[in-house]
């Protein structure tokens, strides 16, 4: 399998520059095509959440000030995709042919208007992998609605970018295994990676571990796909198995971290902590989530 179709949502946020960059890698290294879209919120959106005790005059005000700031968000959003591809020779390209007749990275940009979250997850359902900010890296809370509507809606993988745009990508990979169904399946749409990779780490815990294979299990079956793949234990540090994930990626200087999203409920996480809510909070590095 390879990367062909890359969605990237796309707002003017610092945050998007990362992830523009890091497309731009994941493209390079398939000779992908970039999808970037930009979603606009619908200004009737904006009516019900205005509540009772406005007149139609401020909510008819609201809606045209939603319109304006959509429009000058829209605007910035893609200019940072046009200085991007001029600066980074991008050809243009709208559809399969003229990309693969490019012979390169392609990409293409497209606005819709709706809520995001849907938007994106709909959309996703199409490409191989969707690219996403940090959810902390901008000032829009949409981003981080985006991110779990793709992760439980869409059935792709996602890639977060970590809040500066990292060097490389794919030379060496860490997989946070704990036996459970969404490993596996962010270990079969990191599958190319882990394949082309120069060296591969399995982490696991005793603690993250679900009822499910062993990490010198999945060793064993990476062996069929020609992946040498060393199975190293963790701790949890400071009581979090996040943070003792990240920290012994760093410690096999990984540049990029392929694990399961919410193996555990997502409530739980949220309430209590879990390793996919460190990395969504705290990843350095670049992050393939699937569930």
């Amino acid at each position: 399998m390879q990367y062909r179709k890359i969605l990237l949502p796309l707002s003017a946020t610092e945050g998007c520059r990362s992830a523009l960059a890091l497309a731009h890698m994941v493209a390079r290294t398939w000779k992908a095509h970039i999808d970037a879209l930009h979603v606009r919120l619908d200004p009737r959106d904006v009516a019900p959440l205005a509540g009772e005790g406005l007149s139609g005059a401020m909510i008819e005000e609201m809606m045209t000030l939603t319109e304006k700031e959509g429009g000058e968000r829209a605007k910035s959003a893609r200019a940072m995709f046009d200085e991007f591809c001029k600066a980074n020779a991008v050809t243009i390209a709208e559809t399969a042919e003229a990309s693969f007749a490019a012979g390169g990275v392609t990409a293409s940009y497209a606005e819709s208007v709706g809520r995001e979250e849907d938007v994106v997850a709909a959309r996703a359902r199409l490409h191989d992998v969707v690219v996403l900010a940090h959810p902390e890296a901008g000032e829009e809370v949409s981003t981080s609605d985006s991110l779990h509507a793709v992760l439980f809606d869409s059935g792709r993988p996602i890639m977060i970018a970590p809040r500066n745009a990292p060097a490389e990508i794919g030379k060496r990979v860490c997989i946070g295994w704990n036996g459970s169904a969404e490993s596996s399946a962010a270990v079969a749409a990191g599958l190319p990676w882990i394949e082309r990779a120069e060296a591969v780490r399995i982490l696991f815990a005793q603690e993250y571990h679900a009822r499910g294979p062993e990490a010198q299990e999945l060793a064993s079956y990476l062996a069929w796909h020609g992946v040498k793949a060393e199975a190293v234990q963790f701790e949890a540090v400071g009581g979090s198995i996040g943070a003792g994930l990240l920290a012994k990626a760093h410690d096999f200087n990984a540049d990029m971290v392929v694990m399961g999203a919410y193996t555990r409920s997502r409530l739980r996480q949220l309430i209590l902590g879990g390793a996919t809510r460190h990395m969504l909070e705290h990843g350095d590095v670049a992050v393939l989530m699937n569930r």
